[in-house]
């Protein structure tokens, strides 16, 4: 697929201060920052937690379940978001003095998403007095009826879109429900479960809890490293609340004020803590914690988040880290197998479909989202693919593009054909489903031709932003490392992307799809660089002699030297 590179517009940046580099200003400026006080990442800039619908409700009902020491259980999520938001509530809820605190994970390929009724009869067994579910519970109308039923207070924290009905819950606390003031409708759910945390602290502070047991209100600063990893592994935009909570978690576990689980997952994908950024959240964190719910069972991610003991962490992420290289290995199986399907659709056709919709029997449902999501990125496609549940049942899991909101388009075949989709949820950009296998080519022609109509010429065109020719005065280390400051970067807040020609000095292949290149800068200089996931086919390219770069500006370490190093993006030869 073809990507379309593209100079952003230069926009009005006089409206930020002067002492900013100009180049990152007018940076900040094309990225839709309107005030200095979007860049102010303390916390006391975060939005105010009374602006959450039933937040009073939902601290009344854990006041209530504190002075009684009530049993409560944590119902999570087997993301990496879920994984986050249980480990929150656990250490949380353990700071204020909450004595019987405990968490269910629902498995993935027996029970699905969320608070399922099968879940539901788990937990009556259970018997706790109050469940609150984390990333998840907005949907869950049938299974919490049952826990409602039980006689068992329910407190739904989550950020997922609501649908025509909201559960029958104590106390919801989402921003994406109807009525509901918080502007930051982006927070990822880890967001969600911290902010009931600094609501609660709140009030027991008011009603002098604290002050008559003679101790200091909970640090919950100590729990941002957490919220940082969840937010930015759940991909959410970051928006100026989500940057805060990222920006301070990275500062925490840069000063080496982080948690023994989270320094073992740093350990183990060979990254440095003292220079973490928010793209190793997404790129080497968060894949080894999403490993265990996609392969095996997302409460060895919990333990390796709550450890409270080093060695204890480092073992259990060493097994997080084989369970990531055997979830590659599938992916990539998977992957060759949907490629071939949709090569010989594309040749059959000489056109890319309009979406992606792809079944195979054997297919492992836990790797079917990161599927379809390198799919979309390929084709620049909505992308749907399934896997084999129970009970003649398929699972789906849904990327989209911009233009194309996914949860619409199934709310829309939900109701232009009643009963071919089972149930579903999710957001614009991803989502899950599950169908009937014996509706999969009806549900197939039907998704095809839902994304037709609303997929215009100009949405199937892939195009990559760039902010435009870096100044020659700014390609040097010392620029690289303002850039890494001005973030946090991440989706909707996209790192700066530069372009220009560069003389091809070197050019290899490296680990059988990378190309490792030397190229010569318009200034003379020498500089490294690197192209992840080339088509070597058209790579190394021996007739090219300069080549146009789309590329990040990096800084690289290698045995405690650093130098400076461009991140190619995307990469096509000028030949002579």
């Amino acid at each position: 697929m073809n990507t379309h590179i593209q100079v952003r517009s230069r926009v009005d940046d006089s409206h930020l201060p002067n002492q900013l580099h100009p180049v990152i200003k007018q940076i900040y400026a094309s990225r839709g920052v309107q005030s200095t006080h979007e860049l102010d990442n303390r916390t006391n800039t975060l939005i105010d937690f009374r602006l959450l619908k039933d937040i009073d409700k939902a601290c009344d009902i854990l006041q209530t379940a504190l002075h009684s020491q009530a049993r409560i259980l944590i119902v999570g999520d087997f993301d990496a978001d879920g994984a986050t938001s249980t480990t929150v509530l656990m250490e949380g809820l353990a700071l204020f003095g909450y004595q019987h605190v405990d968490y269910l994970v629902p498995d993935r390929f027996s029970l699905g998403y969320g608070l399922s009724p099968a879940l539901a009869e788990q937990i009556v067994q259970l018997q706790p007095e109050l469940v609150i579910t984390v990333d998840n519970g907005i949907s869950c109308i049938a299974g919490i009826d049952i826990v409602k039923q039980a006689g068992i207070s329910v407190i739904v924290t989550d950020h997922h879109l609501q649908g025509e009905q909201l559960p029958n819950a104590d106390a919801i606390v989402n921003p994406n429900q109807q009525g509901c003031q918080f502007p930051s409708k982006s927070i990822a759910g880890v967001g969600v479960a911290f902010y009931l945390l600094m609501a609660l602290r709140s009030t027991l502070r008011e009603q002098g809890y604290f002050e008559r047991l003679g101790q200091t209100p909970p640090n919950l600063a100590a729990l941002l490293d957490v919220v940082a990893l969840g937010t930015v592994a759940d991909v959410v935009a970051l928006d100026a609340n989500n940057r805060t909570l990222v920006y301070q978690g990275l500062a925490r576990i840069r000063s080496g004020h982080t948690r023994p689980g989270i320094m073992a997952l740093i350990e183990v994908a060979n990254r440095n803590a003292a220079r973490l950024t928010a793209s190793d959240f997404g790129f080497a964190l968060a894949p080894r914690l999403n490993a265990a719910g996609r392969l095996d069972d997302m409460s060895l991610g919990i333990a390796c988040l709550l450890s409270k003991d080093l060695h204890q962490a480092r073992r259990i992420a060493s097994e997080l880290d084989s369970l990531n290289h055997e979830r590659r290995e599938i992916e990539q199986g998977m992957q060759q197998e949907a490629q071939a399907v949709l090569e010989r659709l594309v040749l059959s056709s000489q056109n890319v479909p309009d979406a992606v919709c792809l079944y195979q029997h054997d297919w492992h449902q836990g790797v079917i989202g990161i599927l379809a999501g390198r799919l979309k990125e390929q084709y620049h496609r909505p992308t749907v693919v399934f896997a084999q549940g129970d009970n003649g049942e398929l699972k789906g899991s849904c990327r989209s593009i911009e233009g194309v909101h996914m949860r619409d388009v199934l709310e829309s075949l939900n109701t232009c054909y009643p009963g071919l989709i089972e149930k579903f949820g999710g957001h614009a950009m991803a989502a899950g489903l599950t169908i009937s296998e014996a509706n999969f080519d009806r549900f197939k022609q039907a998704f095809v031709q839902t994304v037709s109509e609303n997929l215009s010429d100009e949405h199937k065109q892939s195009v990559l932003l760039t902010d435009g020719v870096l100044p020659t005065d700014c390609f040097t280390m010392e620029f690289a490392q303002l850039l890494q400051q001005a973030g946090p970067w991440g989706q909707h807040f996209p790192e700066p992307v530069f372009c220009g020609e560069f003389e091809l000095v070197q050019q290899r292949i490296v680990g059988e799809k990378h190309l490792k290149l030397v190229l010569k800068h318009q200034s003379g200089k020498l500089v490294d660089a690197i192209a992840f996931n080339v088509d070597v086919r058209s790579w190394p390219n021996s007739q090219a002699t300069h080549s146009q770069v789309a590329y990040q500006l990096d800084i690289n370490e290698f045995r405690g030297k650093f130098s400076l190093q461009l991140i190619v993006r995307e990469i096509s030869a000028i030949t002579s």
